[in-house]
């Protein structure tokens, strides 16, 4: 049963759809699009997100001079998939700590269609909260450092080198 929202709280809002098919050996699991993701319906869509660029950095290619569709074959065409751990939720900007009601995306549905998956990794503290539940999904599980510009305690080259690592021992390097 669905409760009606009062005028005062935010409006539920919609994720977007996995970008994964059976050539995936990475998962790669935000939170939730900002809001510059769910206005542009594209991964990663703020500007300031080091998203694109730590994946350019990582593969030699710059991604971000590419249309959004051609990105997505490219990381695709790699072996690496991108979702959210959440399918909708209530939150007011765009910050993990506003998320609310949040409801979670079916991660084993998809994880069943990757034969070559070999690991699932979070971005960010709120996507690892799902670690428990993805952790029987795959062979390997880790937490990434946050892409996002609110991650200002870690450097460009300190994340570069954690998500290198991950990277590397799914076979996308």
């Amino acid at each position: 049963m669905s409760v009606p929202h009062s005028s005062d709280s935010p409006p539920a809002l919609r994720g977007l759809a996995p970008v994964a098919g059976p050539g995936t050996r990475l998962l790669l699991l935000g939170s939730f699009p900002s809001e510059a993701s769910l206005a542009a319906a594209q991964y990663y869509a703020h500007p300031r997100n080091q998203f694109w660029p730590l994946l350019s950095r990582l593969f030699g290619v710059e991604l971000r001079a590419m249309p959004y569709a051609q990105r997505l074959l490219e990381v695709q065409r790699r072996g690496l998939g991108i979702w959210d751990v959440y399918a909708a939720c209530e939150r007011e900007g765009s910050l993990d700590s506003n998320i609310r009601q949040a409801r979670a995306n079916p991660l084993a549905e998809l994880v069943a269609d990757l034969p070559r998956l070999r690991g699932i990794a979070h971005n960010g503290g709120e996507s690892a909260r799902s670690m428990r539940l993805t952790r029987g999904l795959a062979a390997h599980c880790w937490r990434l450092p946050s892409s996002s510009p609110a991650n200002a305690s870690w450097s460009f080259e300190r994340k570069l080198a954690a998500w290198r690592e991950v990277f590397a021992q799914c076979g996308l390097l």
